[in-house]
C-alpha cells in the first residue's frame, strides 16, 4: 500500500483580507479629498450668512468659468440653462458666487443674464470676516 501526501486545496484568505483592509483604509482616506468643488477665493464681508439648503448656486471662478451647481456652462447657454432649472418660476433665489478677482463687469453681465430669465432675487455668497486681535 502506497501512502501518498494529502494534498493542500484550502486557499489561505489571510494575505487576501490583509490587503483589502489596506485597500479600504486608502479609500476612506482619499475619498472626502475627491469631492471638493469649484475652488473660489470668495471675497469677506462682516454681515455674510451661511447657505443652509441645497439652491442653486451659480459659480464663476478666477479663469472666467461659470458653473451651475458644479457644472460647466457656457455664458452663451446661462439663460438657456437656467430656464431649464427654474422654467418660469421667479421665486426662486439664485446664489452668486463670484471669485474675489474677477473683473466687477464681468460678475454684472452674468446678473443681467440671471434677470433676463425672469429671477430677480440674487444673493451675493461672500465668507465671514474674521477678526483677528490687534488689528485696527
Amino acid at each position: 500500500m502506497e501512502k501518498h501526501g494529502k494534498s493542500l486545496s484550502e486557499i489561505n484568505v489571510t494575505p487576501l483580507v490583509d490587503v483589502m483592509l489596506v485597500l479600504l483604509i486608502i479609500f476612506m482616506v482619499v475619498a472626502p479629498m475627491m469631492h471638493r468643488g469649484i475652488d473660489v477665493n470668495l471675497p469677506e464681508t462682516k454681515t455674510a450668512m451661511g447657505v443652509d439648503e441645497a439652491r442653486i448656486v451659480l459659480t464663476i471662478d478666477r479663469e472666467d468659468r461659470i458653473y451651475i451647481n458644479d457644472r460647466s456652462v457656457h455664458i452663451k447657454l446661462l439663460k438657456e440653462r437656467i430656464l431649464e432649472l427654474l422654467g418660469r418660476d421667479s421665486r426662486e433665489t439664485i446664489f452668486l458666487k463670484a471669485d474675489r478677482k474677477i473683473p466687477y463687469g464681468k460678475v454684472l453681465q452674468v446678473m443681467d443674464i440671471i434677470r433676463e430669465t425672469g429671477i430677480e432675487n440674487i444673493s451675493m455668497v461672500t465668507n465671514p470676516i474674521h477678526e483677528k486681535e490687534g488689528r485696527r
